[in-house]
Order: C-alpha cells, then sequence, then structure tokens
C-alpha cells in the first residue's frame, strides 16, 4: 500500500513542498530502502523512527518498504522529515487511514521514546505550507510559536506520535495554536544601551546620525579607549524599528541558521553582530558542505561591526565587497547555488597605526613610517571605496569624562526616521532605499548642486587631492546631511560637513 504525506524541505532561507512517499510491499525479503537524494541525517531517520514507533505502541509487519522523496532531484537534509515520515508509515501499515493525512504538513524530528523535537527552519516551512493552502501545520511545542506567526495558517503542537495519531483520528482535541503579534513588539525599544553613556566624541555621534539617516557605513579610526566599540554597540539603538516584513526576513534567516531563540518567535530587534578577527571568510559569508548563513546574513537589515578592522584576514576583507554592493551574497557549490540576503550597515573601528597612540597626544607612537603604512596597506582600495564615512576619534579629554552625556539615543532616533521618511518619498518609484544607493543619473538627479556649490567642491578637490570615488562619497553624504537638515537642495554647509569625514581620502588622495 502507498501513502504520501506533505512536509518541506530549505533551499536557502526559503523552503519548498515535498511529497514524501511510503510503499508497503509484502512480497520479498524485508527491506527499507529511501530515494530522493536524502543527506546523513535523513536517512539515519530510518533508525530514530522504527524506534519510536516501537516505543509508542505500533507495530509495523514485515515488508519491503520504499520511501521517496519528491522532487528526487534536489538534496533534502536535516532531521525535519522524521514526523511525516512515521505518519507516512503508519498510513501505509493501514494504522492510520491515509486519507485523514491529505492536506496536512508535518516537521517535527522523533526521539526514541517518540517525543516530537523542534527542528530549525520553521517559519520558512510554515510560510510554503500556507502558500499550498494547506489544513494546517503539526508541529513540535517548541516550534508552535514561531510557526503561529505565519497569519492564515492554523498550527498544532504535539508532544508526542500518539497524540498526533490521536488528533488525526479524532480520539484526541486539539485547538489551534496562536501568538499574540502585538505582545511580541512589547518592549522592543528596551535596548539597555543609551547614546547619552557616551561621554564626549559629540563628532561622531555625528557620523553616527548621518550613517544611519542615509544608511552609510562607518570607520572609526582613533587610540586604544577612545570609545569607538562602545559607539559601535549603541548604533541600533538609534535605527528605524523593524517593519513586520522586515522582521520576518530577519527571522528567517536566523531560524535557518539554528540561531533563533526558542522563546522568540520573531526577531523585532535590528541584529548586531561582532564576529572576531580570526573569522574565516565561510564563517563571515556563508557557506560549508552544507551552506548556512554566515555573518553578513545575520546581520541582514541591521549592523555588522568589525573591530580592529586591519587584523582581519585580508581575504576574509576582500570577499565582503560583493555583499556591500549588492545586498545579497550567492553561494555556489557542484549541486545548487544559493542566495541569502546580506543588506547590512558595516561599521567598522581600527587604530591609526599598530601601536594604536599614532593620533593620541597624550602617549608617544612607537611606530615607524614604514610599519604604519603596511599597517594602513592591509585595506585595500576597493573594501575603502565601499565605506562612506571615515571618522576620527580622538581620546577623550578629562572636561567630557567630567560632563554629561550630551544628546540620547531618542533624539537621535527621531531625526534619523524623519530622514528615512523624506528618501522614502524621494525614491518611492526607484529600487533606492536610502541615499547610500545612489549612483550614476540617480546621483546626478538628485544630488544636483549649484554653481556656487560646484566652484567649493572643485576647489576642495584640488587643494585636498580627493579622488573621484570621494567625490561621489561627498554627493552622498552632503545629501543626507540635507535631508536631516531638512533641506531639498545640497548646500555648501553641507559640502563643508561631508568633506570632514573622508579622512582617509585627504591622507592618501
Amino acid at each position: 500500500m502507498i501513502a504520501r504525506v506533505h512536509c518541506a524541505a530549505l533551499m536557502g532561507i526559503d523552503a519548498f513542498r515535498v511529497d514524501l512517499e511510503v510503499d508497503l510491499a509484502r512480497q520479498g525479503m524485508p527491506a527499507f530502502t529511501m530515494v530522493g537524494l536524502a543527506e546523513g541525517a535523513v536517512k539515519e531517520a530510518k533508525e530514530r523512527v522504527f524506534s519510536a514507533l516501537k516505543n509508542s505502541g505500533y507495530r509495523l509487519p514485515p515488508s519491503r518498504i520504499t520511501v521517496n522523496l519528491a522532487p528526487a532531484d534536489v538534496r533534502k537534509a536535516g532531521s525535519a522529515y522524521d514526523l511525516p515520515l512515521a505518519m507516512a508509515l503508519l498510513g501505509a501499515a493501514g494504522v492510520v487511514d491515509a486519507e485523514l493525512m491529505k492536506g496536512w504538513y508535518f516537521a517535527g524530528e522523533l526521539s526514541l521514546g517518540g517525543e516530537v523535537k523542534p527542528v530549525n527552519g520553521m517559519l520558512p516551512l510554515a510560510l510554503e505550507a500556507r502558500s499550498q493552502d494547506c489544513r494546517g501545520l503539526i508541529v513540535a511545542p517548541e516550534n508552535a510559536d514561531e510557526a503561529a506567526v505565519v497569519e492564515g495558517l492554523e498550527v498544532y503542537a504535539v508532544k508526542n506520535l500518539s497524540s498526533v495519531v490521536g488528533f488525526l483520528t479524532g480520539e484526541e482535541s486539539m485547538q489551534p495554536h496562536s501568538v499574540d503579534t502585538d505582545d511580541l513588539w512589547a518592549g522592543r525599544q528596551d535596548f539597555g544601551l543609551d547614546f547619552s553613556e557616551v561621554k564626549g566624541q559629540e563628532h561622531a555621534k555625528r557620523a553616527i546620525e548621518i550613517g544611519a539617516a542615509g544608511n552609510h557605513n562607518i570607520l572609526f579610526i582613533g587610540p586604544p579607549g577612545s570609545g569607538k566599540t562602545m559607539l559601535a554597540q549603541r548604533i541600533p539603538t538609534v535605527l528605524p524599528s523593524l517593519v513586520f516584513d522586515e522582521a520576518l526576513e530577519v527571522t528567517k534567516i536566523y531560524s535557518v541558521a539554528g540561531q533563533l531563540d526558542r522563546d522568540k518567535a520573531l526577531m523585532v530587534y535590528r541584529p548586531f553582530r561582532s564576529p572576531h578577527h580570526t573569522i574565516s571568510d565561510a564563517g563571515l559569508i556563508g557557506g560549508g558542505a552544507y551552506p548556512k548563513p554566515g555573518e553578513v546574513s545575520l546581520a541582514h537589515r541591521g549592523v555588522l561591526f568589525l573591530d580592529e578592522l586591519p587584523e582581519f584576514k585580508k581575504n576574509v576583507l576582500e570577499v565582503l565587497r560583493q555583499p556591500l554592493e549588492a545586498g545579497n551574497v550567492t553561494i555556489s557549490r557542484a549541486a545548487m547555488s544559493l542566495s541569502y540576503p546580506a543588506d547590512f550597515m558595516l561599521v567598522a573601528a581600527m587604530n591609526p597605526c599598530p601601536c594604536g597612540y599614532l593620533t593620541d597626544d597624550r602617549h608617544p607612537c612607537t611606530c615607524t613610517p614604514v610599519a604604519v603604512r603596511r599597517y594602513a596597506s592591509r585595506l585595500s582600495g576597493p573594501l575603502l571605496d565601499r565605506i562612506d564615512l571615515q571618522v576620527e576619534v580622538p581620546a577623550v579629554d578629562y572636561r567630557d569624562l567630567k560632563e554629561g552625556g550630551g544628546v540620547n539615543s531618542a533624539t537621535m532616533r527621531s531625526s534619523i526616521e524623519r530622514a528615512r521618511e523624506v528618501q522614502s518619498l524621494r525614491y518611492k518609484d526607484l529600487p533606492i532605499l536610502t541615499n547610500s544607493e545612489l549612483s550614476g543619473s540617480s546621483l546626478e538627479k538628485f544630488c544636483g548642486l549649484t554653481e556656487a556649490e560646484h566652484s567649493f567642491l572643485e576647489q576642495a578637490v584640488r587643494s585636498l587631492g580627493l579622488s573621484a570615488r570621494a567625490y561621489t562619497r561627498i554627493l552622498r553624504i552632503a545629501r543626507t546631511i540635507a535631508d536631516l537638515a531638512g533641506d531639498d537642495n545640497i548646500q555648501v554647509p553641507h559640502l563643508a560637513e561631508a568633506i570632514n569625514y573622508r579622512s582617509m581620502d585627504r591622507q592618501n588622495g
């Protein structure tokens, strides 16, 4: 007898429908065969499922069992196929009427005792189930909140295999699991950090305000102890809040990567990722034998902070160029090609020299000029080309430590949100979200200058030896400064401030 149940497999951060078919033939020697490009954990499901069935009180007749995972030409991985395989076996053996399982989706790992355990990637699986107009989705209790976030889908949480059988046969009643999305968003602005805690560094705070308003990448350059890391950690507190669609997108990434807390049904904060400088290129970008999202994808819609930037391996830094430009990462393997979103704000920090005290008047620098140049050369021109704001962060003066912290996060965030609204209206008919994406004809259209501004900028380019790429960055930054000021047109003061944020161009131009 043949039985068929529905489940889903992951490809990137999305899922696709899989039909799990089981045929039990009484002729021939007992055997078990699984086809359909099943990977290691899927093949191992046989041992877990047979033990779970036995320990749950179900007996299968000796038979030749063939399992097919369709479509058969796409790789399937993970342990989410345990529950659907067990139900298909029960249907094929006649223990459960196969008609009762039609239209249901199943996802869950089974313990040897028959308990249903959670799996990764539940949100994309639930979205795929809803798109197929299924009767409902049956999952482990730990996955229920995450799946129930998807509106229009009935989700049932089951503790063990016997409960699933009892529910389908009508012997056990269950209510669809629900989650209050309003509660998920409650307190999402309670970061525990605030810019008012940062003493001094008003110039750096202003640069952060500009960077967050236009989604510009930022590089902090300063001696140890000047507050570079402290500033970076507070950037998420001033970024606009995630909207629901963005939260779903971020949650899918964390769910697939296995980094979503079981007690959190939805990621409501913008992520902040800070990998160590010993990270590999696969860890940063994603990949592996079974590709998973890397740090750039885990920072999607949030901040990727790279402290001690020159200490990262050169090949690791160079692979950042493509996601910074495209907003996504493509990982190619012989059997498949996967794409992960990676639209993040890059925030990096570095010392001005190997010892760190080149720009600090209170500590003598012990580095030779050759060592300083070698240190700076670890960052390639193409990478620096993608960082709009290059901000010098000096050592904090004692008077600043004694006084208050200045502007707080709420004030900065209010100004940033107004600037983002201006950009949203300006680019509503274009595939552009923020000023950092301006280039080519759009740069000329929205960053037009009068003769006075052209004259000022030309003089600055000539006198400071600025490059062509610096010219483009200055226009983008000036456009954001104008938006923060509520000005429709870029003016000389906006250009003058923008030039101050291209310190490395001034040094190397």
